[in-house]
C-alpha cells in the first residue's frame, strides 16, 4: 500500500471516501442517496412513532388556522358580528366555539392569533438554540482564550434575571413584530443551553474519529458539521422544544398583564379580556376562557409530542434499524409480487 493509501486509512475506515467516490456517481445517484440518508429513512423513524404523528396531527392544525388566517378565509373578529352575546360553543355552526360578551366570534380570535405565535415561537427557538449552538461548540472545541471569552460573555449574561430584563425591554422597544417579540422573550435563554453544549463538545473532542478528522486537515467548520454537531442534535431537538414552550407561556403571560403592546392577535389578550369579563365566575361565558387555554395546551402538547419523535430521528442506530426493517419488509413484498415467495 502506498504512503498516501495509508495515510487516508485511519482505523480502517477511508476518511477520503467521500471525495474521492463523488465523481464516480452520478447526479442521479447523488440525488438518490440524500433522499434515503436525509429524507427516507428519517420519515420511517418518524413515522413509526405514535407520538410524532400525533404531534403532526395537532400542529398541521396550527398550520392550517395560521394558513386561514393569512389567507383570510375566516371572519376578522370585531364587536357585534354574532347574533347575541355569549352564545355557546356548538348553538350556531357558523360560530362553533360562541361569541364573547360584545359578540366577538372567539373562534376568529383564536384563528387570528395562530399565525403571529407560530412566527414567535419559531423565532425565539431559533434564537436561542442557534445561538446556543454556536457559542457551545466553538467554546469546547477551539478551548483556550476562545473558550474562556464566550463562557464568560455567557456566565454575565446567565447573571442577569430574564423576567425583569424582558419586561424592560419590551417597555423600551414596543415591540409589534412578533419575531422581534420572539427573540426578546428569549433574549439571555441560549446562555445556559450554550454552558451545557460546551460539556458535551468537551467530551466528542476526544473520540477516535474527531481526532482522525484533525489529524487528516480536515478543517474545523467541516468537524463541527460533520462529526461533533450530529452527535448533539437529540439534546439540540428537546432545547429547542422546550425554548419554543416557554415563548408561548411568556409571551401569552406578557399580553394578559399588558406588557407588550395590545393586539388582537394574541391568546393572553383574549384570556385578559375574558378575565375582565367575569368569565372566571360566570358560567355562561366559561367558553371565552376555556378556548384559548385549550389552545395554549394543545400547541404545548404538539410541540413535546414532535420533540420526542425527532429524538428518535436522530439516533442513528433506530434510524438504520428501522429503515431497513422498512426495506426488509419491501422486498418481500416484491419477492411476493412475482412469485419467488417459499413454500
Amino acid at each position: 500500500m502506498k504512503r498516501s493509501e495509508m495515510d487516508s486509512t485511519v482505523g480502517g475506515v477511508d476518511w477520503t471516501s467521500d471525495d474521492s467516490s463523488a465523481p464516480d456517481l452520478s447526479r442521479s445517484d447523488r440525488a438518490r442517496e440524500f433522499y434515503e440518508e436525509s429524507i427516507y429513512k428519517p420519515a420511517v423513524v418518524a413515522w413509526s412513532d405514535t407520538r410524532t404523528r400525533i404531534g403532526l396531527l395537532l400542529m398541521s392544525v396550527y398550520v392550517l388556522m395560521a394558513a386561514v388566517a393569512v389567507a383570510g378565509l375566516w371572519r376578522t373578529p370585531k364587536s357585534s358580528q354574532a347574533p347575541e352575546r355569549y352564545m355557546q360553543p356548538f348553538q350556531n355552526w357558523a360560530y362553533p366555539l360562541g361569541s364573547t360578551n360584545s359578540g366577538v366570534d372567539i373562534l376568529a380570535l383564536i384563528i387570528h392569533s395562530t399565525d403571529e405565535m407560530l412566527l414567535m415561537i419559531l423565532a425565539g427557538g431559533v434564537w436561542a438554540t442557534g445561538l446556543a449552538v454556536v457559542v457551545g461548540t466553538l467554546a469546547g472545541y477551539k478551548g483556550g482564550t476562545i473558550d474562556r471569552v464566550l463562557m464568560s460573555f455567557s456566565d454575565l449574561v446567565m447573571a442577569i434575571p430574564g423576567l425583569p430584563l424582558v419586561i424592560i425591554l419590551a417597555f423600551t422597544f414596543n415591540p409589534r413584530n412578533p419575531i422581534f417579540v420572539g427573540i426578546i422573550i428569549n433574549i439571555n435563554y441560549w446562555a445556559g443551553l450554550g454552558r451545557s453544549l460546551r460539556s458535551q463538545v468537551l467530551t466528542i473532542r476526544e473520540e477516535s474519529y474527531v481526532e482522525a478528522s484533525r489529524t487528516m486537515g480536515v478543517s474545523t467548520p467541516r468537524i463541527l458539521r460533520k462529526d461533533v454537531i450530529p452527535n448533539l442534535m437529540p439534546y439540540i431537538t428537546v432545547n429547542f422544544v422546550f425554548a419554543a414552550r416557554y415563548v408561548v407561556f411568556a409571551s401569552v403571560g406578557l399580553f394578559f398583564l399588558g406588557v407588550l403592546p395590545y393586539t388582537d392577535s394574541n391568546w393572553g389578550v383574549t384570556l385578559a379580556s375574558a378575565y375582565r369579563g367575569g368569565a372566571l365566575f360566570a358560567p355562561e361565558a366559561a367558553h371565552w376562557l376555556i378556548a384559548p387555554m385549550l389552545a395554549i395546551g394543545l400547541l404545548s402538547l404538539a410541540l413535546i409530542l414532535l420533540g420526542q419523535g425527532l429524538d428518535r430521528v436522530f439516533n442513528p442506530r433506530v434510524r438504520t434499524r428501522l429503515a431497513g426493517e422498512s426495506e426488509s419488509t419491501a422486498a418481500e413484498e416484491d419477492e411476493d409480487t412475482f412469485g419467488g415467495k417459499v413454500m
